[in-house]
């Protein structure tokens, strides 16, 4: 029978998890391909789950589940420690079912995501990409939202910061809230402030993003605006000749 801080839950906390799921693939040097490779596979690619930061998320994270597709042997591979990740070889793309698994402490159920393989470069540059041989990388940022986690997994969450802890609270912490949260131990799930080359995800490519969508509004709402006021100068001209034509019919009547 379960304890009861293994079924207690901290009412009025939602505590989320950044991180990274996706593939990396190369083709092969026909003069360097390794002898056991079969002769049709053409590139060599790994299927992976990681941290934002390639940090540690196995304190959340049980276990993997990588569905390949059925032409590989043994394709349902399981992965229980980190790096959560498969490779292997192969000459096509197809999608992989990736099952999550959380500690048993959560009492979570597993959650289920999909990744489409990609093996060729694609855009303008795509071409040359190829005559380089260059990693095709394909890669998702996702984050798993705990919802009023058990006593228990809270703690494993947030460091130990103990089940009679303060929920968060709401907006923005302050420098002196992020100092307390390091001297306690606290984990954070805070994202990089900038992007590095193994790391595209940052709040700097939040913003930019946000500023991109807001750029692509302002156009859309002009480009309504422009079309409206197109509409209105055709029912114009519409009634226009409307009434230009119910002259001469007026007149007959006459």
């Amino acid at each position: 029978m379960p304890s009861a801080t293994a079924t207690k839950r901290v009412r009025g906390v939602s505590v989320f998890r950044p991180f990274v799921f996706g593939s990396e693939a190369q083709p092969f040097d026909p003069a360097k391909k390794p002898p056991n490779v079969p002769a049709d596979h053409t590139h060599q690619w790994r299927v992976f789950v990681k941290g934002v930061n390639d940090e540690d998320i196995s304190y959340w994270l049980k276990k993997v589940q990588f569905k390949l597709h059925e032409t590989y042997a043994q394709n349902v591979r399981t992965v229980e420690q980190s790096p959560f990740e498969v490779t292997e070889t192969g000459w096509g793309e197809f999608e992989i079912q990736i099952k999550l698994y959380f500690v048993p402490e959560s009492t979570e159920k597993p959650q289920t995501l999909w990744h489409s393989l990609k093996l060729h470069p694609y855009g303008p540059d795509a071409e040359a990409k190829k005559e380089r041989r260059e990693v095709v990388i394909s890669q998702n940022y996702e984050e798993v939202v705990f919802n009023e986690p058990v006593e228990q997994f809270y703690e494993l969450l947030t460091g130990g910061a103990g089940a009679g802890a303060q929920p968060p609270q709401k907006g923005k912490g302050g420098k002196n809230t992020k100092q307390a949260q390091q001297q306690k131990g606290v984990r954070t799930a805070e994202i990089p402030v900038n992007q590095s080359a193994q790391n595209p995800y940052s709040k700097a490519t939040e913003g930019s993003e946000i500023d991109r969508l807001a750029e692509a509004n302002k156009t859309v709402e002009d480009m309504i605006k422009q079309e409206k006021d197109r509409l209105i100068e055709r029912e114009k001209r519409l009634a226009e000749l409307r009434a230009s034509e119910g002259v001469p019919a007026t007149t007959k009547k006459r």
